[in-house]
């Protein structure tokens, strides 16, 4: 950071006038910016030749970039999170944008998944990016389990959790399963599983059912074996990682390198990689945080922007991370306060269910 700020210091008032006009100029239209076009914004009058020359400075100083011969300057990764240090400006949530992200998470969804689902869809929507969301580790306490049958062949198990997760598993009964049997099975489980974990529960179950036998009939007892056993090989965890907008990526995209990039980076998101190093991003500092191209190490290959910030429970404890990705001319200073908010939002939300 110190290095950075000096190479701010060095600059004089034309030359960081030049450079943050041209990062401003990019980040808006996507586009290398040349002298010409700076003539008509710089403070001071200037010609196109003067501003070349300082162009050609803050080029050598690995600030800038021609991305083609006389077409113009881009900033480099470097220039950019030195404009993202220094001089971005960052305001307020816009009061569309707070409006439309209340609406989001206030929307009724009971289910903690399908309201996160929803988040990341609207956040995606909001700020023209793809979202991710990281929901909750669902290794929360269970507060209530009930069996609900369906039909002969099956029936569902309803799991509720403290932090306000609920959750549907499938499952098929053992034959002759009545409404009472289902109901002294959840009663059983109930009552064994209050303070715990559904990984606690799976260790603990097989004892339990020895040891309390006389309490529950046969019946409820292959119940309550056959959902647990469903419940162990039911493989990978729910998605934890909820990507929306893939289709806000190739917007405006036409160089062939950018698409390729794009690709990438699809191929990253689908095969969800690293998702525990995605929240150590978050974890890894206070707030929001900004990742530009190759220091994004999750996306790097793809050279995207990430804007992420964790959200916490009502313990002050980190349980997940909202984001969004996209190329480096994101428009930092309007998505960073979105992101911020919609955290804040989400763990705020999570912590009342939790209490509830």
């Amino acid at each position: 950071m110190a290095e950075k700020s000096n190479i701010l210091s060095d600059l004089n008032d034309r030359s960081r006038e030049v450079f943050r006009r041209v990062v401003e100029s990019y980040l808006s239209s996507g586009d290398p910016v040349g002298s010409r076009t700076l003539t008509r914004s710089m403070t001071e009058r200037l010609s196109a030749a003067t501003i070349r020359n300082v162009m050609q400075d803050l080029e050598f100083l690995g600030l800038l970039d021609s991305p083609h011969v006389s077409a113009g300057r881009i900033p480099t990764q470097q220039g950019l999170r030195l404009f993202v240090d220094s001089l971005l400006e960052v305001g307020s949530v816009a009061a569309e944008d707070r409006e439309i992200m209340d609406a989001a998470l206030t929307s009724g969804e009971k289910d903690v998944t399908s309201l996160l689902d929803h988040v990341s869809a609207t956040l995606s929507a909001i700020t023209n990016g793809a979202s991710l969301v990281l929901s909750p580790k669902q290794d929360a306490v269970i507060r209530h389990i009930e069996f609900v049958g369906l039909a002969a062949d099956r029936a569902l198990v309803v799991l509720v959790f403290s932090n306000g997760h609920v959750e549907n598993r499938m499952i098929t009964p053992p034959i002759g399963q009545t409404p009472a049997s289902m109901r002294e099975a959840a009663n059983f489980l109930n009552a064994i599983a209050e303070g715990k974990t559904l990984s606690e529960l799976r260790r603990s179950i097989g004892q339990e059912i020895a040891s309390r036998r006389q309490e529950i009939d046969s019946l409820a007892r292959e119940l309550v074996e056959s959902g647990l056993a469903i419940w162990q090989t039911k493989g990978d965890e729910p998605e934890r990682l909820i990507v929306r907008g893939r289709g806000n990526l190739l917007a405006d995209t036409h160089e062939t390198q950018d698409i390729d990039r794009i690709r990438r980076l699809f191929d990253d998101l689908e095969r969800k990689r690293d998702i525990a190093e995605f929240l150590d991003l978050a974890e890894s500092g206070e707030g929001v945080r900004i990742f530009i191209g190759s220091e994004n190490k999750l996306f790097s290959l793809s050279g995207s922007s990430l804007v992420v910030s964790p959200y916490m429970n009502a313990d002050r404890q980190i349980i997940g991370a909202v984001g969004v990705i996209g190329p480096t001319r994101l428009n930092y200073g309007r998505i960073v306060p979105i992101v911020d908010y919609t955290a804040q939002l989400v763990g705020k939300l999570l912590s009342e269910r939790g209490r509830g």
